[in-house]
């Protein structure tokens, strides 16, 4: 993938980790930097972090294995 394609996830503040929670298990969430995703363990899903804004709706999340 070329510079140009790339996504801007940005730098999620930590201080939101504190705060936030899956909106399905209402439990915390993992911050995967690389992939620019808040985890679910539980629930097993992925939500996208954009430009440092995490995207928290069900429609918007990626399915685990």
């Amino acid at each position: 993938m070329s510079e140009e394609q790339k996504v801007n996830y940005g730098k999620l503040d930590p201080s939101l980790l504190e705060v936030l929670a899956c909106p399905v298990t209402k439990e915390s969430l993992v911050y995967d930097e690389k992939a620019g995703e808040l985890i679910s363990k539980k629930a097993k899903l992925a939500f996208p972090v954009r430009d440092g804004i995490p995207i928290m709706l069900i429609d918007e999340a990626r399915e685990l294995d």
